[in-house]
C-alpha cells in the first residue's frame, strides 16, 4: 500500500478560527482523516506547509509512520521546527494513524498499547456566549452544568493580554471566579485559565486568592518559555499547576520535568507533532509522576477524535478539552459524530480514529479570512 494523495479543507466553523482537515489517500482505497492546529492569520501557512510536505509523502508506505515524522524534522525542516511546523505534521501523522486503524481493523489505540479505561473525561470550553459581567458567567455556568459536564474552563482575566496589571484587573478575576463557583455549587471542578499571560507576582496573588474557591488547576499562569519563573510560582501556591500549550515534541517537554515546573501537562495531539509523539510526551511525564490533560482548541471532531485514542491507552490521563460552543458544526461536518455525556465520551470502537468526514459539507463552508485583531501598543488604550 502507497500513498497517493493528501488533500487539505481549510473549514469556516462559523464562529472562532478556521477548522483545518488533512485527507491522506492511498492506492488500497483507504483515506486517513487528521486534523491540525490553526490560529488566525497563520492557518494559510500551515495549508503551504501541509502542500510541501505532502510531496515527500506520496509514493511511501502509510505504515511508516515514525520514519516520516523523523525525516520530515532532520531532512525538511532542517532540524528548525516551529508552531507552523508541527500543527502540519500532526494532521498527516493522525491521518496515517488513521489508515493503519482502518488497514488493520483496529482502533489506533488498540495499536498503541490497548486502552486503560473504557471512557474519557472531558471539561467544557467555549461556553461563556461573551458573558461580561461575574454574575452573567455564573449564569452561564450554570447552563453548562444543566447539560451534564463536571468541569469547566474559563479565563476570568480581563484583556489585553499583558504580563503586568492593576489591581482592578486581579480584583475582576476573582470576582469572576467565585460568581461561577457560587452558581455551579461545589461538586463541580472549576479549571482556571491563565494563557500564559502573567508576571509571576500577579499570578501568585490571584492564586492565593482564589485558592478558597477550591479551583481543580491554575492553567499557564506564566509562560513555559520562562520555566524558572513559572517553577516559582508553582512551589508558592497550592492549586495545581498546569502548561504545555506553547510547547511541542519531547525536546520542549524535557526541561518542564527536570524543574518540576508543572503538575499536569496539557500538549495538544494537533500541534504536538501527533498521537505518537503525545504518547512519548505522556510516558516521560509518567516518570515524573506528572499528569496528562491534553489541550484540544480544535474542532469537535477529527482533532477530538485522535485525542481520544490517545487518552484512552496512557496511565496517567486526567481530563481533555471540548469546545461546546463548536458542536453544532461538529456534528453538521461528520459522520456519526462524538457526544458528550455526563462529562464523558465513550471508548471508540470502530478502526481507525473511528470517525469520517463529509466532504461535502467542507466544502460548502470554505474558508474566509479573519477581521483582523486588536494590536494595541500600550496596556492602557482600552478594550
Amino acid at each position: 500500500m502507497r500513498v497517493t494523495d493528501v488533500k487539505t479543507f481549510l473549514v469556516d466553523p462559523g464562529a472562532g478560527k478556521a477548522w483545518l482537515f488533512v485527507k491522506v489517500e492511498t492506492d488500497a482505497g483507504i483515506a486517513g482523516w487528521g486534523e491540525a492546529y490553526t490560529q488566525a492569520d497563520r492557518d494559510r501557512a500551515i495549508v503551504a506547509h501541509i502542500e510541501a510536505m505532502a510531496r515527500y509523502l506520496v509514493g511511501r508506505d502509510p505504515f511508516a509512520i515514525k520514519h516520516f515524522t523523523t525525516v520530515m524534522y532532520l531532512d525538511w525542516a532542517g532540524k528548525r521546527g516551529a508552531m507552523d511546523f508541527y500543527c502540519a505534521l500532526s494532521g498527516i501523522e493522525q491521518a496515517l494513524w488513521d489508515i493503519a486503524g482502518k488497514a488493520t481493523g483496529q482502533p489506533v489505540y488498540n495499536l498503541l498499547g490497548g486502552p486503560c479505561r473504557a471512557r474519557v473525561r472531558v471539561y467544557a470550553n467555549g461556553w461563556g456566549g461573551g458573558a461580561r459581567t461575574p454574575q452573567a458567567l455564573g449564569e452561564a455556568a450554570r447552563r453548562v452544568v444543566d447539560r451534564g459536564f463536571t468541569a469547566l474552563k474559563f479565563d476570568p482575566f480581563p484583556g489585553p493580554w499583558r504580563e503586568i496589571i492593576d489591581r482592578e484587573a486581579e480584583r475582576t478575576a476573582i470576582d469572576r471566579v467565585r460568581a461561577v463557583r457560587e452558581a455551579v455549587g461545589p461538586d463541580v471542578d472549576l479549571l482556571i485559565e491563565v494563557h500564559r499571560r502573567l508576571a509571576p507576582m500577579h499570578a501568585v496573588r490571584v492564586a492565593r486568592a482564589i485558592e478558597g474557591y477550591d479551583p481543580f488547576w491554575y492553567e499557564e499562569p506564566v509562560s513555559s518559555r520562562q520555566l524558572d519563573e513559572l517553577a516559582a510560582v508553582r512551589r508558592q501556591i497550592a492549586t495545581p499547576v498546569v502548561t504545555g500549550e506553547e510547547l511541542y515534541t519531547k525536546l520542549d517537554f524535557r526541561p518542564v520535568f527536570e524543574r518540576g515546573a508543572a503538575d499536569i501537562i496539557n500538549p495538544d495531539i494537533c500541534n504536538c507533532g501527533g498521537i505518537l509523539e503525545l504518547k512519548e510526551i505522556a510516558a516521560m511525564a509518567e516518570a515524573y509522576a506528572v499528569a496528562v490533560a491534553p489541550h484540544n482548541y480544535n474542532s469537535t471532531t477529527v482533532g477530538l477524535a485522535a485525542t481520544l485514542q490517545l487518552c484512552v491507552c496512557i496511565p496517567n490521563f486526567l481530563i481533555t478539552e471540548y469546545f461546546v460552543n463548536y458542536e453544532e458544526t461538529g456534528r453538521a461536518i461528520a459522520r456519526a459524530p462524538l457526544v458528550a455525556e455526563g462529562g464523558y465520551i465513550a471508548l471508540p470502537t470502530a478502526p481507525g480514529l473511528g470517525l469520517e468526514l463529509d466532504e461535502a459539507a467542507l466544502l460548502a463552508r470554505p474558508h474566509r479570512q479573519s477581521p483582523p485583531r486588536p494590536i494595541r501598543q500600550y496596556a492602557d488604550e482600552g478594550p
